[in-house]
């Protein structure tokens, strides 16, 4: 008697798990599919969860850098979730092989439309697989200086100097001129242009500036390099101060800051900052 209540408990338990939820076109969905679906969901998630607390562990972490860490999780994270999508199609009887090869003509022309959503794709797997351009990088796209925050496979997300969030199709960082700030330097060498009256005493005006940018930069992490006097202009004397700084992507700070300087500086010391001015000449003539 007990050996036919258990056989009857695992026949309705069997029974359960072969109900089919659905049916359509000799296609049916079973709870048993659902199950092995949602098992193939949450244990893809479980796998990425364990690779990303070991890649971003800063305990382990020892060659592999944030922007390094973070291309090689999103490289693996592709590759589990194209093959879990298959266990999961598969799962439901549905051959991938024979889909592709039943839908050529269709993926085709879907490319065809696609094209340039497929060029960033294809560009978003080159910078993850390159690290040219790594998470925490500074980039000057288009004039815009953005920090990039995320890349994914299609697009990458930067912030600006503005605090204003930039999506970035990824082939316009393949294929377009990209300024990377940071990719080989801690430290990058920055220029302030000043034009002075003529008749200003060259030495005094070369001084004042230097003295200007030591007073700042010594409390900003920047680094004096040197003044130059670089050109004869129309209106003034032209000159340009040179400095390293670290902080690359609040550099328009620094540089106002010392702007400022420079001209209560010049003020102190009676140096003329000119601005451009036109002269007309009238003639007379006698007739």
């Amino acid at each position: 008697c007990k050996f036919n209540n258990e056989k009857q408990s695992m026949e309705t338990i069997t029974d359960f798990f072969n109900f089919e939820l659905f049916n359509f076109n000799n296609n049916s969905l079973s709870v048993s599919d659902l199950s092995s679906i949602i098992l193939i969901i949450v244990i893809t998630k479980l796998v990425l969860w364990i690779i990303n607390k070991a890649l971003f562990n800063k305990n382990k972490l020892h060659k592999l850098d944030k922007g390094s860490a973070f291309a090689l999780f999103q490289i693996i994270k592709y590759l589990i979730w194209i093959i879990a999508i298959t266990l999961m199609l598969e799962t439901l009887g549905i051959k991938v092989t024979i889909l592709l090869a039943g839908s050529a003509a269709l993926l085709v022309g879907v490319g065809l439309g696609l094209q340039q959503t497929f060029n960033d794709i294809l560009s978003g797997i080159i910078l993850l697989l390159e690290h040219s351009v790594k998470v925490g990088d500074i980039l000057e796209i288009d004039g815009d200086r953005v920090i990039i925050q995320e890349i994914g496979l299609r697009t990458s997300k930067g912030m600006n100097v503005r605090q204003i969030v930039v999506i970035i199709p990824n082939s316009l960082i393949t294929t377009n001129k990209v300024i990377n700030w940071s990719h080989q330097t801690q430290k990058t060498l920055f220029n302030i242009d000043i034009g002075v009256a003529y008749g200003s005493d060259v030495d005094l005006v070369i001084k004042t500036l230097e003295e200007s940018a030591i007073v700042h930069l010594e409390f900003s992490e920047c680094e004096f390099k040197e003044v130059r006097f670089v050109n004869f202009g129309n209106s003034s004397m032209d000159f340009q101060l040179y400095f390293y700084s670290k902080n690359i992507f609040t550099i328009e700070k620094v540089k106002s800051d010392i702007r400022k300087i420079i001209y209560r500086k010049f003020n102190e010391q009676k140096i003329t900052i000119p601005f451009p001015q036109m002269d007309l000449h009238i003639k007379s003539k006698d007739f």
